[in-house]
């Protein structure tokens, strides 16, 4: 406790520090994700993506995003051992910042899309059984994350390769593909808006104090799609045959048809990403504020004040618009070629994903499904599609993540508590 009074403005300053610089790498990684499909279709362009994600993900963060974090990320550590020393939670926290941050940036420089979530993870656990002991952790949550590796890629995986085939059926291989693509576009931006409409209302509407049973949520969410698909049939209806383009690429005007659908998919994704994700990555800075003002109380949750979430979703914007490019290149280009229509069934199919995930419970992790989808994308027109040397070092990049976060966050608790206790 004495520790907490006599360094909690450092604490609290190192806190802000660390957290600018883990939101920078989310945004740097995880943003980049959401993002890639849209901009390695060729939907939008790079700067488009920034301007979207900052006006979409800091609506998501404000209108959507929860105004109470969890400080122990999801069950990973019992708090148990350490209420009675809450510096050695702080030093935890701050060394999981720091750890998760350095391993976000070494993955963005490299162009791996990592996840954030099992970064910060890998750092907790890293500091729990330096800090605490190997049993504050709880295993049993780390063996559902790493069978998640395997869950998240193949779930989404097989819904992008369903979406692209019904695009094939309902679509390509019909006589008349641009006039089909007409009619049927409206139906694809109603499932934009109506899964992601989905994701927000099962995920997070706290903030507001709405609370929505599952059948209100379905209501709700079938509305908003309507008024997607309205205004999608608008947008589409403008879209003419561009004879010259398909010269070279016999379904090129029925690729700009999905333009419109792969913006409209763009602006949902960022949003639900701000609603559900950016809290989370300030959760560790969050919960060092709450223990220094609060004199030392170690909580399981705590307020998030406004000033936090402004500092979470400026370095979220930073990140995307400094070094996203490159996990954007790995998303929308190496991993398979994309088109705007490909891209559309790999984002709605992540976003499916989610869907499912929260709803029954699965610990996945967005990153991976983006990629998931991407590939089963790419399967849909034969393995040949897929670059296997790029997956296979995206593989590696997502094993590594855990021990990663958890050294790096051993060797700075260490630091950390050499410092200051």
């Amino acid at each position: 406790m004495e520790i907490i009074a006599e360094w909690g403005n450092v604490f609290i300053a190192l806190a802000v520090i660390f957290g600018l610089y883990m939101t920078w790498g989310i945004g740097a990684n995880d943003v980049a994700n959401a993002m890639g499909t849209s901009v390695g279709s060729g939907a939008v362009t790079v700067r488009q993506a920034i301007i979207i994600a900052a006006v979409f993900e800091f609506s998501g963060a404000f209108i959507a995003g929860g105004s109470v974090t969890k400080t122990i990320r999801k069950g990973i550590i019992d708090p148990a051992a350490i209420t009675g020393h809450p510096e050695l939670l702080v030093y935890g926290m701050l060394a999981a910042l720091l750890a998760a941050a350095i391993w976000l940036m070494v993955a963005s420089a490299k162009g791996w899309p990592v996840s954030t979530t099992h970064s910060i993870v890998g750092a907790i656990v890293g500091f729990a059984v330096a800090g605490i002991g190997i049993d504050a952790v709880n295993w049993g949550k780390i063996g559902k994350i790493v069978a998640s590796w395997v869950v998240s890629p193949l779930l989404g995986g097989l819904i992008a390769y369903l979406l692209m085939m019904s695009i094939r059926w309902l679509i390509l291989n019909t006589e008349k593909p641009f006039e089909k693509a007409k009619t049927w576009g409206p139906v694809y931006v109603f499932l934009v808006g109506w899964i992601v409409s989905l994701v927000t209302l099962f995920k997070g509407l706290k903030h507001l104090n709405l609370h929505f049973s599952i059948g209100e949520s379905f209501l709700v969410a079938t509305a908003i799609g309507l008024v997607s698909a309205i205004i999608g049939k608008i947008l589409i209806s403008k879209i003419q045959v561009d004879k010259a383009a398909e010269k070279d690429f016999h379904f090129a005007s029925v690729e700009k048809v999905f333009v419109p659908l792969m913006i409209f998919t763009a602006c949902a994704m960022a949003f639900a990403h701000g609603s559900n994700d950016v809290a989370n990555g300030i959760g560790p800075l969050t919960a060092v504020v709450s223990i220094v003002q609060s004199g030392g109380e170690v909580a399981q949750k705590a307020a998030l004040p406004l000033w936090i979430l402004i500092l979470g979703g400026v370095g979220i914007v930073v990140g995307l618009a400094t070094m996203g490019y490159r996990v954007m290149r790995t998303i929308g280009t190496h991993i398979t070629e994309l088109t705007p229509s490909r891209g559309y069934c790999a984002t709605l199919a992540a976003a499916t994903t989610v869907v499912l995930a929260s709803k029954t419970g699965l610990p996945v992790s967005t990153t991976h499904i983006a990629v998931g989808s991407v590939m089963g994308v790419g399967l849909a027109r034969g393995v040949g599609a897929l670059d296997l040397r790029v997956i296979g070092n995206i593989i590696v990049s997502w094993i590594v993540t855990l021990p990663a976060g958890g050294v790096l966050a051993m060797l700075f608790f260490f630091i950390l508590q050499g410092i200051f206790g």
